[in-house]
C-alpha cells in the first residue's frame, strides 16, 4: 500500500465541482427553509407541480433526519469536499488514513442520499430539484473517491477490480445515476406521459 497519494487535475476538478454543486443546493434549500419557517404559506420557486414540489419535501419529517434541517449538514460536508478538491488542485498528497476518512464521509453521503431518494420516491411522493442536484453531485464523488482508494491500495481489492477502477470508473456513477433516473421515470410514468 502506498503511504501517500494525490490526484489528477481532472479528479481534483471533479471533487471541487461536485462539492460546489452540493454546496449550492444546500445553500438554496437552507434559504428556502428559513423562508418557510418565517411564512408557512411560502412556496419555493422549485415547487412546479405535484411531483416537482420542493415545499412538500422540505416540510417532511425526512427533511430533518437528525433533528435539524438536512441542508445544514450539506453546508458543512460539501464545504469540506471543496477544501479537499482545492488542496488536490494545489498539489497536495494525502496519507492513506486521510483518503479512507474521506471515503467514509463519501460513503455516508451516498448512503444518506440513497435513503432520501427512496423516501422522496415512495414515502414523500415528491421530488426537490435542489435535492436532486445534491444527489447528482454525491454519486460521482463517491465512486471517484472509491476509485482512488482501490487503485492506490488503501482499500484491498483483487487485481481485476483495480484494473476496472483504473479504466472504467466512469461506468459506475453513470450506471448509478441511470438507475435512479429510471426509478424516478417509472415512479411517476403516468404523470410524465400525460
Amino acid at each position: 500500500m502506498r503511504r501517500y497519494a494525490g490526484g489528477s487535475r481532472g479528479l481534483a476538478l471533479l471533487i471541487v465541482l461536485t462539492g460546489a454543486a452540493g454546496l449550492l443546493a444546500s445553500w438554496v434549500i437552507t434559504l428556502d427553509k428559513f423562508k418557510l419557517l418565517e411564512d408557512p404559506g411560502f412556496v419555493p420557486g422549485c415547487s412546479l407541480n405535484p411531483v416537482l414540489s420542493c415545499g412538500s419535501v422540505m416540510e417532511s419529517d425526512q427533511a430533518s433526519a437528525f433533528g435539524f434541517p438536512n441542508p445544514m449538514l450539506g453546508l458543512a460536508a460539501y464545504g469540506i469536499v471543496i477544501c479537499v478538491g482545492m488542496s488536490l488542485l494545489a498539489g497536495a498528497r494525502f496519507p492513506g488514513w486521510y483518503w479512507l476518512l474521506f471515503e467514509a464521509g463519501c460513503l455516508f453521503g451516498v448512503g444518506f442520499v440513497s435513503w432520501l431518494q427512496f423516501e422522496s420516491l415512495y414515502r414523500i411522493n415528491a421530488l426537490c430539484l435542489w435535492c436532486c442536484l445534491a444527489w447528482l453531485a454525491t454519486i460521482p464523488l463517491f465512486w471517484y473517491v472509491t476509485s482512488v482508494c482501490v487503485r492506490e491500495g488503501f482499500l484491498p481489492a483483487p487485481g481485476p477490480v483495480k484494473t476496472f477502477f483504473a479504466e472504467f470508473t466512469w461506468v459506475l456513477p453513470l450506471l448509478h445515476i441511470g438507475v435512479v433516473g429510471m426509478l424516478v421515470l417509472t415512479r411517476w410514468w403516468d404523470f410524465w406521459t400525460s
